[in-house]
């Protein structure tokens, strides 16, 4: 029969990539591009709010915005760059993992329901962000050549190995990490989506069209709509810290005078 054919005379067709295809709302500009902007607003504000009047006891805002904050300082940008190199960085790890997180969790928030990163565009355009820092560092450090020889030469390999490994490992860090990097990101939100949108869509489906026997199978359809939108929240969190954590540590080996 092709779509699911329970109704009395309707079909249910699941939803898939057009889904994520979202007419203008007005001129050019779409619903994601306006959640990008909402996301930067949001978290520049909450942290200014948050941080205006300082307390040596701190209220509910000032404890979540110091922890966020001490969290992207201490646990990924200093573990993962190391003591000595990672300050000036902590900024940009900071903001990429509030950014990419609320963007994230817009996926679950009544009304908004739509992960940002879901479009591929939002995560590329990170990555390409991250791409040059990295690189761009490296370079600084250790010079034009000697940043490809610490990529491609790393110290203690046999000198007939070389030959394989150079040329992998210049793949991986020029083009395998930083694809990576957005693909992951952009992989787990679009599915988790599409997920909940089956879910959701096929309970409603089940519950308005369906004839009578089927509908109170909507309820399973509604109860894992529930249940995978509070695992959608744990990987939507996840995903923010992965996406910080792989930026420091790509930074932090640029940095590094082994390899």
């Amino acid at each position: 029969m092709g779509a699911l054919m329970l109704a009395e005379g309707g079909t249910f067709t699941p939803p898939g990539a057009d889904s994520f295809v979202l007419p203008p709302i007005f001129g050019g500009v779409t619903k994601p591009m306006l959640l990008v902007v909402l996301s930067a607003i949001i978290v520049g504000a909450y942290f200014v709010i948050a941080t205006r009047k300082l307390k040596l006891v701190p209220g509910k805002g000032q404890f979540v915005a110091e922890f966020i904050y001490e969290f992207s300082r201490n646990k990924i940008a200093r573990e993962h760059i190391g003591a000595k190199d990672f300050r000036p960085f902590v900024p940009l790890i900071f903001t990429l993992f509030t950014f990419v997180l609320v963007n994230n969790i817009f996926g679950i928030i009544p009304i908004i329901q739509f992960p940002t990163m879901s479009r591929i565009g939002f995560p590329i355009a990170l990555a390409l962000m991250v791409y040059l820092v990295m690189h761009g560092v490296g370079f600084a450090r250790h010079g034009f050549l000697g940043y490809f020889k610490h990529i491609m030469f790393p110290p203690g390999v046999p000198k007939p190995i070389y030959v394989l490994l150079s040329p992998i490992e210049l793949f991986q860090k020029f083009i395998a990490q930083p694809a990576a990097l957005a693909i992951r990101v952009f992989a787990a939100m679009f599915a988790g989506h599409l997920i909940l949108l089956v879910f959701t869509l096929g309970g409603e489906y089940l519950l308005t069209e369906a004839s009578a026997m089927f509908k109170p199978i909507s309820i399973v359809g509604f109860a894992f709509a529930i249940a995978l939108t509070f695992v959608e929240a744990l990987i939507q969190v996840l995903q923010a810290y992965i996406f910080a954590l792989l930026t420091a540590s790509f930074i932090g080996a640029a940095l590094s005078e082994g390899h």
